[in-house]
């Protein structure tokens, strides 16, 4: 029945509505349709694209049963899907596997948060490695429900990453065990990582040693160096090499090392610090800078002797020129009266000539050639000698001896000794201006091969003479010039430069060697070292001032036409017959002649042809008893005394007064 309060009008308007909510519904049923449609649609779709994943894919119940697994999972585990969903994780893996990934499982269904986790899978073709996301699923109320498992494969990047430690740790044992140093700085120079040898090296700890700064190991201007060397690497991204590291340990004592360095880079190229071998060639150093020592030694010996050579043929020509002006000297006295006005003109001549011969002395001494009679000698005595010479006339001076008094003897020159002693003297004196004292020392050592002094000396036993003033002294540059001929710190015509140079050119000559302590105002010592001998000392015998005569026949052999007409001169106002020859072939060729007549042969040591040696030789051949007195500018010293050794009767030094001349033709006559 119809309500009779309603009009017609509203019951057609609320049909209208009831059929337009039909309609409504009709529409929402097929949306809703569609919708599901469309969610199945996209189900299957999402469940073959796990399905056909090739990442492992699975779901869990909260007790750890597989609800869902895909078939990349199954294969992982060599399973068919069948016999994994519905069982346990323990039917599927090993108990310890189980009970870890059960463990992560738990934590995600009691927090209700996503966990990443890393597993191992173990197969019999080899371990996978996967990192699988556990994400909790929920109903609308929030309740868990399951657990959906994603995993990415990365067995290559973990086994990429187990050689990468592998490798290192290799690479760590062979620098661990080389014999050279490793080292890693950053770029402020401060070292990050080192291995033993090269805190061996540093000899710190390694707590001392880690963190360091090269700047608190090296000198400033190692450093200096270090760092403008390591800039240009930075710079240019090249390697360095360093030839000359110098490192002070933690005793203070230097190290040099040689260096290799280069940079290390980030991933992404930027720097951050750099990384080198550093091998310790300290000793390879000292033996170069020994190498280094001794080859200046030999250049300075070489140097010496060339100079030594120069001076030693200035000396023979100047001796010649001497022995001339010295010749005509005496012929022209022989003709005077000691009243006459030219008689001490010429004695003066003949000074000057002894002056010019004690200058030749000088050089041939350092030519190492001046030592014209070389006989046992008391070092002690001609320091004494020396000394009663040099003291009277240096009052300012205080002298102090230390005289050994069992002292060997030495073979030596004594004149060349009292000149080496005299140059010491003044030497000392000049240094000492203002007065001080002057100490001598004697003594004896002896040396073996392992001397260790920076000479090349035979072993053996040698007398030592140390001379010590409290003088100026001298620094390292003018100590190494002293023995230089013609080197002088002095005023101009206060010295020649000669008087250290004759000293060390004698002191060579004799086999000795001389050493030298100096520092500015701390005074100047000199030690020489003369080789010692068994000989006993023979006393001298006092010259005759008599010109002695003869009446034998005498060869007269020289070059210099000069020389060789006074020298003639002088023998025939001897009483001597005289024959003149200038040279060895005139030489041999009178002598074959003249044989049976000629008594005896003063023979030129120096001559262009046939030398003097052998000349003498020849003559022997022709007769062996022939007595030959041989004459040079030169000294006895070389090869003069070559010859000497071979049978040669004696030897007479230009330039020679005629008393000297006349005495040593009657030693080889008489």
């Amino acid at each position: 029945m119809k309500d009779p309060s309603r009009t017609n009008q509203e019951l057609i308007e609320e049909n209208s509505l009831l059929k337009q909510r039909i309609q409504e519904l009709e529409i929402s049923q097929v949306e809703c349709k569609q919708e599901n449609d469309a969610l199945r649609e996209s189900e299957e779709k999402y469940r073959i694209l796990l399905s056909e994943s090739p990442d492992p894919a699975f779901s869990f119940t909260p007790e750890g049963q597989y609800r869902y697994v895909n078939r990349a999972f199954a294969e992982g585990v060599v399973k068919p899907v069948e016999d994994i969903i519905g069982k346990s994780i323990w039917d599927v893996f090993p108990k310890e596997e189980a009970d870890n990934r059960f463990a992560s499982l738990s934590q995600v269904f009691r927090t209700g948060k996503e966990k990443v986790i890393e597993v191992r899978v173990p197969r019999a073709d080899g371990d996978r490695y996967y990192v699988t996301t556990i994400t909790p699923i929920k109903d609308m109320k929030g309740k868990m429900l399951s657990a959906f498992c994603s995993s990415k494969d990365i067995t290559d990047r973990k086994r990429a990453e187990e050689a990468l430690i592998e490798s290192e740790e290799r690479y760590r044992s062979i620098i661990e065990n080389i014999e050279d140093g490793y080292f890693e700085v950053d770029v402020a120079g401060n070292l990050t990582y080192f291995n033993e040898p090269l805190r061996r090296i540093f000899d710190y700890s390694r707590e001392e040693l880690l963190g360091m700064n090269n700047r608190q190991y090296a000198s400033p201007e190692t450093a200096k160096r270090i760092f403008k060397e390591f800039n240009e690497m930075y710079r240019t991204n090249i390697p360095v090499k360093i030839l000359n590291y110098e490192i002070f340990r933690k005793d203070g004592s230097a190290r040099h090392l040689e260096v290799s360095s280069s940079l290390i880079l980030d991933n992404s190229g930027a720097l951050i610090g750099c990384r080198g071998i550093a091998r310790d060639v300290t000793k390879r150093y000292k033996r170069e800078e020994e190498r280094e020592k001794l080859k200046e030694q030999l250049q300075q010996a070489q140097k010496m002797e060339a100079i030594g050579t120069l001076a030693g043929g200035i000396a023979h020509d100047f001796n010649n020129l001497l022995t001339g002006i010295q010749g005509n000297a005496s012929l022209a006295l022989m003709n005077l009266y000691p009243s006459h006005p030219n008689y001490e003109r010429l004695r003066r001549i003949e000074a000057q000539v002894q002056s010019g011969a004690d200058l030749a002395q000088q050089l041939l001494g350092f030519a190492r050639g001046g030592r014209y009679e070389v006989r046992p000698a008391d070092m002690n005595d001609i320091l004494e000698k020396t000394l009663s010479m040099f003291g009277r006339t240096k009052k300012e001076i205080s002298i102090h001896r230390n005289y050994r008094k069992d002292l060997p003897n030495v073979n030596v020159d004594r004149g060349q000794m009292e000149q080496v002693f005299m140059n010491l003297y003044v030497n000392a004196w000049q240094a000492m201006p203002e007065g001080g004292e002057i100490y001598l020392e004697t003594g004896a050592v002896s040396f073996g091969d392992d001397h260790g002094m920076p000479y090349t000396i035979r072993p053996g036993r040698y007398v030592r003479v140390s001379v010590t003033d409290t003088g100026i002294g001298m620094d390292q540059k003018t100590k190494e010039r002293i023995f230089d001929p013609f080197f002088t710190t002095k005023e101009m015509g206060r010295g020649t430069g000669l008087g250290l140079a004759t000293v060390y050119g004698i002191i060579k000559g004799h086999e000795g060697m001389i050493d030298v302590v100096s520092e500015p105002e701390r005074g100047t010592t000199f030690n020489i070292y003369l080789p010692a001998t068994e000989k006993k000392i023979i006393e001298d015998k006092k010259d005759s001032a008599e010109i002695l005569m003869g009446k034998e026949t005498i060869l007269l052999v020289d070059d210099e036409k000069m020389t060789r007409e006074v020298t003639g001169e002088l023998l025939a106002s001897m009483g001597y017959m005289v024959y003149e020859v200038g040279s060895g072939q005139e030489a041999v060729a009178v002598f074959m002649e003249k044989r049976n007549d000629i008594d005896l042969v003063i023979l030129d040591m120096i001559m262009p042809g046939i030398s003097g040696g052998e000349t003498f030789d020849r003559l022997r051949e022709i007769n062996p008893e022939i007595r030959v007195l041989l004459s040079s500018g030169y000294s006895i010293e070389g090869q003069a005394q070559q010859i000497l050794d071979r049978g040669c009767n004696g030897f007479l030094q230009k330039p020679f007064h005629t008393e000297n001349l006349s005495r040593k033709v009657r030693e080889m006559l008489d």
